[in-house]
């Protein structure tokens, strides 16, 4: 709960992350602070490790460093945003995944450069607490009687909670509508207060409301259990053998910004997903710390694309201009 009571200070508007004392590491950026998009409302997980990120990169870079959120398109305004900057810019951005669009949108090894992953990890499926049924399995079998009564909704369309729904859907043999909003924050607002039936999300803005008991949760996507929601069975242990969905998210920057930089960049932020703070906001939400080179994050998102090429392909996610 320390991590969602820290970043909830920062959730509202642009944050100016000021460095604090001397710069453990210089960065030579070609601008004199970092702005730092984030495509979605706040509140949502991007949000939320954006924010601990930021902080700790002006820490050890020395420059400040301002997150702004963009919301709007799933994401594809931040993204054309940051793919048409100019270094003096100063743009860095966060791109979460998997996330597929109707349109042709800047991508990371296209119109965008890899930094770096942050984390990735599980979404929970979650519903009103009040009348809630006992589990995934009631869930499912009444969406099966009764199409009509059921919907879920995601942080936007063709995003992972999209692609994680529609998974279900086909191994469920369900028809659950699926109900986009513009960040993980609106829509949990919408399910705890019972507008919508259910949402599949990331486990970061849905944890206080499961733990305040304004939402049930019924299943965790990733193969593996939380540690911070042990009795939350995975949807394969609910009679789904295989299943499995996980989000991810990643820092990606203009091309335009120099290789040399964006190593820079890269150093600065592994040493700042490998600080305790960013370790703690990681294990609450049951994710893993990512890390690692900018050609690393490449092939991670090369595989990722592959894996979920399958479900596309079958037409299951109905993207919408």
């Amino acid at each position: 709960m320390k991590f969602v009571i820290r970043c909830g200070a920062l959730l509202f508007g642009a944050a100016a992350f000021a460095a604090a004392g001397a710069a453990q590491a210089g960065l030579d950026w070609p601008a004199k602070q970092i702005t730092w998009v984030v495509g979605f409302v706040p509140g949502g997980t991007a949000d939320v490790l954006t924010r601990i990120a930021a902080q700790e990169l002006a820490r050890q870079s020395g420059l400040n460093v301002i997150v702004e959120n963009r919301p709007g398109a799933a994401g594809a305004i931040a993204l054309q945003l940051v793919a048409r900057s100019k270094p003096e810019d100063g743009y860095l951005l966060t791109v979460p995944g998997p996330l597929v669009y109707p349109t042709p949108q800047p991508r990371i090894g296209h119109e965008l450069s890899p930094v770096i992953l942050m984390a990735e990890g599980p979404m929970v499926i979650v519903g009103p607490a009040k009348n809630a049924r006992a589990t995934l399995q009631d869930v499912l079998a009444d969406a099966r009687r009764r199409p009509e009564a059921w919907s879920y909704g995601s942080s936007g369309n063709g995003t992972s909670q999209n692609l994680a729904g529609e998974l279900l859907n086909q191994y469920a043999g369900t028809r659950m509508v699926h109900v986009p909003y513009k960040g993980g924050g609106q829509a949990v607002s919408d399910v705890a207060g019972g507008q919508i039936p259910l949402a599949i999300l990331g486990s970061a803005p849905v944890m206080p409301q499961i733990k305040a008991g304004a939402l049930k949760a019924y299943a965790v996507t990733t193969p593996y259990r939380l540690k911070s929601l042990p009795d939350v069975p995975t949807v394969e242990e609910t009679g789904f053998k295989g299943y499995a969905a996980t989000q991810w998210f990643s820092v990606a920057a203009a091309n335009s910004i120099p290789a040399a930089q964006l190593e820079q960049v890269n150093a600065a932020l592994r040493a700042a997903i490998a600080t305790p703070e960013f370790k703690a906001a990681v294990d609450n939400a049951g994710m893993i710390a990512g890390g690692g080179s900018p050609a690393d994050l490449q092939k991670f998102i090369e595989a990722d694309d592959a894996k979920w090429k399958k479900l596309l392909d079958s037409g299951a996610v109905k993207l919408q201009n």
